[in-house]
């Protein structure tokens, strides 16, 4: 099975990047499926796909993600409906919760009850995109209208239609989702699923969960991706990566990726990484990652390696991939590579 192939463009560091645009016309050029941004506490995940989308004429134009507690449900469906009539129906809606350090940190929103808040937001969303009645929603995390006894209330609101008329009411929805339950969500309620971290060698470990998704449904996982003649080298940018998550991300007791990486059978890696990770001891972390956990979960090594270690993925029940070209050569070697 060919995969689908998406750009991940990320989030910005400092600076914005160079020739966004130059990037997302040869990513189009070269089949590249779609163009996603993200965002964290710094760039918004939706301003550059105008961009871009402004510039191209066929890579579709994907948020994975956009951080729900930044915006209202109803304001981010007229951002979405917004993109999708100007793009001519390309616009691809990942959501997430993200993590209680940005929620609380740098929204000022509770963290509480995501998978109840999620599916709230998700219906909303829902109710924007298919414009068949009034938005309305009775539950405590995004009550529409706002209820005349609640604090503040002038008790004036009245459940309203979007104004324009969205061009798909099935414009996809993706999630990005960790744990078992949210996965299950994503797959009950969305058209897609960004994972954090998946194995093909143990796709057990998100099977049930996922059981229940519709035909059509999209995994699109993020995949690091380092071609390179050595090995190790590679290895070790993906490797930070994992202790910084996996050792670093919340609390001892209460790290999401930890836990992830535990029910994919390396639970003792798992709390070796974070211990000496918390005690400061963060190269030893890096060091104390697996190389078979980096083997299963990225794709690292010289062009024919990388070649024969696709095909598990091809045969997964993933359906494309999100990756980061350093270069223009790496753009081209990546399109040669996973859709040849």
């Amino acid at each position: 099975m060919t995969m689908k192939l998406g750009l991940m463009a990320g989030y910005w560091g400092a600076r914005p990047p160079e020739d966004l645009i130059g990037l997302a016309k040869r990513a189009e050029a070269l089949g590249y499926w779609g163009f996603f941004t993200a965002e964290a506490y710094g760039s918004d995940a939706l301003t550059p796909l105008a961009w871009i989308g402004a510039h191209t004429d066929r890579i579709m134009l994907g948020t994975a993600i956009v951080q729900m507690s930044a915006r209202t449900p109803v304001a981010v469906a007229m951002h979405a409906l917004t993109l999708d009539h100007l793009s001519g129906g390309r616009m691809i809606l990942g959501l997430g919760v993200s993590g209680p350090q940005v929620v609380e940190g740098w929204y000022g929103q509770p963290f509480a009850k995501p998978l109840a808040r999620t599916r709230e937001y998700v219906d909303i969303v829902r109710q924007v995109l298919a414009r068949e009645q009034p938005v309305q929603n009775a539950g405590p995390h995004y009550p529409i209208p706002y209820p005349a006894d609640a604090p503040g209330s002038w008790g004036l609101g009245k459940p309203l239609k979007p104004i324009t008329h969205p061009l798909r009411a099935d414009l996809p929805i993706y999630l990005g989702a960790e744990g078992p339950k949210n996965v299950a969500m994503a797959a009950e309620i969305c058209d897609g699923w960004f994972p954090l971290y998946y194995s093909p060698l143990r796709e057990a470990v998100y099977a049930e969960a996922i059981s229940g998704r519709k035909p059509g449904f999209e995994i699109m996982y993020p995949m690091q991706m380092h071609l390179t003649e050595d090995i190790e080298a590679g290895r070790l940018e993906v490797k930070r990566n994992l202790a910084l998550y996996v050792g670093g991300m919340g609390s001892r007791d209460r790290n999401f990726h930890n836990a992830l990486i535990a029910r994919m059978g390396f639970a003792d890696a798992a709390k070796t990484i974070q211990d000496l990770y918390l005690d400061g001891k963060k190269a030893e972390a890096v060091a104390a990652v697996p190389d078979d956990l980096v083997d299963e979960i990225a794709l690292v090594g010289p062009k024919d390696r990388i070649k024969q270690r696709l095909a598990a993925w091809q045969d997964s029940a993933v359906t494309g991939l999100l990756v980061w070209p350093k270069s223009d050569a790496d753009l081209g070697l990546y399109a040669e590579l996973i859709l040849d």
